[in-house]
């Protein structure tokens, strides 16, 4: 989850299409977005996380991250 009702998914190949899935009153929403723009959601949400003390969740963010973007 990066921001309320919003989450974000890559292909397994390659991992270089990001789509940002929002789900709303009106349904669910598909938006391509690009590499470094999800880079920058990961890094505020996990900003987020850290800054509240959700240490297991930043935890499993964090290796994601480090996965997809290191």
């Amino acid at each position: 989850m990066v921001d309320e009702n919003q989450d974000l998914f890559t292909t397994l190949y390659a991992q270089r299409l990001f789509f940002l899935v929002a789900n709303d009153v009106k349904g669910i929403k598909f938006q391509p977005i690009g590499r470094t723009e999800a880079r920058m959601m990961l890094e505020n949400r996990l900003r987020t996380l850290r800054r509240t003390g959700q240490s297991q969740e930043y935890d499993q963010l964090q290796s994601v991250f480090q996965r997809t973007f290191q």
